[in-house]
């Protein structure tokens, strides 16, 4: 009734199961798992989405002929770019970084 049952394990390092991957320290926690399993993928995706929204502000911005509605959206659609990028820089970063994997 009282009998151990044959668990020995503590409960942190079974619940990393629940992601998909082992528990990461340090600023890889900032990453979701799958992304950080994929991060040269995820990098392109996000240069690619930057450059999408330079070209929405550069649109934005000369298609409202500067007036200061165009010019507030630019600013907007280019702070996201610039987000966007170094973000994926910061990724880069971290995959030029990462040990090789054999």
């Amino acid at each position: 009734m009282n009998a151990q049952n044959g668990n020995t394990t503590s409960s942190s390092t079974t619940s990393w199961w629940r992601w998909g991957t082992p528990p990461r320290s340090g600023m890889q926690r900032i990453i979701a798992p799958w992304e950080y399993r994929h991060l040269r993928g995820s990098a392109r995706v996000r240069i690619t989405a930057g450059t999408v929204l330079v070209g929405l502000g550069a649109v934005t911005l000369f298609g409202g002929s500067f007036s200061a509605k165009a010019t507030v959206w630019a600013m907007l659609f280019l702070a996201a770019a610039a987000a966007q990028l170094l973000f994926a820089a910061w990724e880069l970063a971290i995959a030029r970084s990462a040990s090789p994997q054999t």
